[in-house]
């Protein structure tokens, strides 16, 4: 009998419902689609292959065990000579799975909200690419007037040598910003975390790292990117093998398997959290000394720190904190929660008593 899809929502509560994460894993052959959409869109079809096109093949996503993660995993199949855009278009081809306005609202990215998107993929040794574009990620606005373009995209191109491109369009302008070089994602499964604020003044991190042993291939970082198409009404991500087939002689039919999608909005921290997660002991510094120091905290170990006070409100901290040091001279006598954070996530909270 075939194992129910592994489909939960996880939920942390103060007074309310903070987080929630979904989670979409293969779980055995056939009802793929099926198990696909009743996670990311239940009741709806979010599944874009070219079945009508190649109906001879079947189903060009399915699900295989895999001997490397020792479980099933969702394979997706493209042919360069029989499939092309679900009939629609005939100049590309399309292999993917979205989220879309009939989602469930937490898996749509809103103006504002903090969202992080896990997954794994493997891609053959022998992977051949497009020099016009090979899709394997997109994140995508809707209602915007530049919907058209994705304001993020993984995406591989031929070259010498062969990259996978991170791309940027906040509007009808895109830029490569990173690129990494094919061959070291090829033949190996790899885990993508990907955190984005959505917002004009956003944020955009980026990880791919080996699944096998935990080793770092690709890291993006930027805290200043626009990440929010004017006038959109939120955004979407896709995954799947969406490819130009504009130069056909560049490519062959291909296998990319894909599992452990994760989509999980990461909320703002509340004064409950701040108090639950502060180290339990407290720093006290005297306000007519000029700094304090937490040089037991490790660089290595945050990427950003941010200053609120005694009620849970973020207050600015620019010129206050500088790398180890606060600026204690600048703060008001009142209780304050310096939160250390990696990738939007608080791994560390020390409360400071300024009097």
């Amino acid at each position: 009998m075939k194992i129910q899809l592994l489909s939960f929502i996880l939920f942390c509560f103060v007074t309310q419902i903070i987080a929630a994460q979904v989670i979409l894993n293969a779980n055995g052959e056939g009802n793929t689609y099926e198990d696909i959409n009743a996670v990311l869109a239940p009741n709806y079809d979010i599944v874009e292959v070219p079945d009508c096109a190649h109906s001879s093949f079947g189903r060009h996503i399915d699900e295989v065990f895999d001997k490397d993660l020792n479980t099933y995993v969702f394979r997706f199949v493209a042919h360069v000579n029989q499939d092309n855009d679900r009939c629609k278009k005939f100049d590309r081809q399309r292999i993917e799975i979205k989220t879309y306005g009939k989602s469930p609202k937490n898996l749509k990215g809103t103006e504002g909200e903090t969202v992080e998107y896990k997954w794994k993929f493997k891609l053959p040794n022998n992977f051949k690419v497009s020099k016009n574009f090979t899709h394997l990620h997109q994140i995508k606005s809707v209602g915007s007037a530049y919907s058209s373009l994705p304001i993020i995209s993984l995406t591989a191109r031929k070259g010498t040598p062969d990259g996978l491109e991170l791309r940027h369009a906040p509007t009808d302008s895109q830029n490569t910003v990173a690129t990494v070089e094919l061959d070291l994602l090829k033949g190996k499964w790899v885990e993508v975390t990907e955190v984005i604020h959505y917002s004009n003044n956003g944020s955009y991190s980026i990880e791919i790292k080996s699944v096998s042993n935990d080793s770092k291939i690709f890291e993006y970082n930027n805290d200043r990117i626009d990440m929010w198409q004017d006038g959109s009404d939120f955004m979407r991500p896709k995954w799947g093998i969406y490819r130009s087939l504009k130069r056909k002689e560049d490519l062959k039919d291909e296998v990319v398997l894909f599992n452990s999608f994760s989509i999980e909005e990461i909320p703002a921290l509340t004064l409950e959290e701040l108090e639950k997660k502060a180290d339990k002991k407290q720093l006290v510094a005297d306000s007519k000394k000029q700094i304090i120091n937490f040089k037991n905290s490790r660089a290595d170990d945050y990427d950003e720190v941010q200053l609120y006070n005694s009620s849970g409100k973020k207050i600015s901290s620019k010129n206050i904190i500088k790398k180890y040091k606060i600026q204690v001279s600048e703060l008001s006598n009142d209780s304050y929660y310096i939160v250390f954070s990696k990738s939007k996530r608080a791994v560390k909270v020390l409360k400071c008593l300024v009097e």
